[in-house]
């Protein structure tokens, strides 16, 4: 045993034992930051990405699940659904940002978080969902099962977190939004993209 291992957050954690009903999740941001941080993939450590240059702050917990990666299942879901000039995922790990009361000052961390729903965004022809999950016992959100009972205010906060943070001013909108689902096609998601992640990684 090689004293004081670490883990790699992306590919040295499960996905979660009871996965897709209850996921493991690893945290880049928080709503208080001004930086967004994001996994290095080689290293596991979180760095800088860029600065936040303007008024969008994240309005969750925000990170990825483990073992997860948004490649042909992924895409073809999202086709699959409407969204038919998909021409891939984005390679990445899968986005998902919790609900919580409670005031987690920085990110860096793992947390226990239950599926509700997601949006399936498009961003410049990339299947890029993000899932939508609160976390388990919290007082206020725990006990929601699927987006639909959340409300709507919280929904459209986070609809519209999503589809300006990446926006310039006086530039057009480089993604959309083409469905909000709810918690069963959350974890077909999810599922998705961990049969995406054995295919790509290994099982």
């Amino acid at each position: 045993m090689i004293p004081n291992f670490k883990a790699h957050p992306w590919h040295g954690i499960s996905a979660g034992e009871k996965s897709p009903d209850v996921v493991n999740v690893f945290i880049e941001i928080v709503p208080s930051d001004t930086i967004k941080y994001e996994i290095d993939k080689q290293s596991g450590y979180l760095m800088v990405d860029r600065p936040q240059q303007f008024s969008n702050i994240i309005p969750a917990l925000y990170g990825f699940i483990p073992r997860t990666y948004c490649h042909d299942g992924v895409k073809n879901l999202a086709i699959a659904n409407g969204s038919v000039d998909v021409s891939a995922g984005d390679l990445d790990p899968l986005d998902i940002c919790v609900l919580s009361s409670h005031n987690i000052l920085s990110g860096g961390l793992l947390m226990s978080a239950i599926p509700i729903g997601g949006f399936k965004m498009i961003d410049k022809g990339e299947a890029d969902d993000k899932i939508v999950a609160v976390m388990v016992d919290d007082h206020a959100f725990g006990h929601f099962r699927d987006i639909s009972e959340l409300p709507q205010a919280e929904v459209r906060r986070l609809k519209h977190y999503f589809l300006t943070y990446k926006n310039l001013p006086d530039e057009p909108a480089k993604c959309r939004i083409d469905d909000v689902y709810g918690a069963e096609h959350a974890k077909e998601v999810i599922e998705a993209s961990k049969r995406d992640y054995a295919s790509k990684f290994g099982g």
